[in-house]
């Protein structure tokens, strides 16, 4: 398994944007389908964006396209998670998820086996 470290969230107005990190550890990391999930307080786990092992492919939930872009950089081993035109609802903690079944292109958490910690983000208005 992958171990995972999200780091850079924090407080910004709504509108603004916030770049998330996830530090990934393990040699295996170049073969992982990566992505991010968020969780607000009372609702559920809600599936953010996903990127292919080599970087080509994303895929993003509904609620983000268009404002939020996920990419990675296998050399680094690194996610990241670019939020942009911010609203209150993108309030939760982000979290940044692996997988090592290949193409696995799809949203559902319980695909996902290695788990990061999160990193709050709170947009205020």
């Amino acid at each position: 398994q992958v171990q995972l470290v999200e780091s850079g969230g924090g407080l910004v107005q709504a509108g603004g944007s916030l770049r998330l990190s996830c530090a990934a550890s393990g040699d295996t990391f170049s073969t992982y389908v990566m992505a991010w999930f968020r969780q607000a307080p009372g609702k559920e786990r809600e599936f953010v964006a996903g990127i292919s092992w080599n970087g080509i492919i994303p895929y993003y939930g509904d609620s983000v396209k268009d404002r939020f872009i996920i990419s990675r950089d296998n050399a680094k081993k690194m996610v990241y998670l670019q939020m942009n035109s911010l609203i209150l609802e993108a309030t939760a903690v982000y979290c940044c998820a692996a997988t090592g079944r290949p193409n696995f292109y799809s949203g559902s958490a319980s695909g996902f086996s290695s788990w990061g910690q999160g990193t709050q983000v709170t947009v205020s208005s």
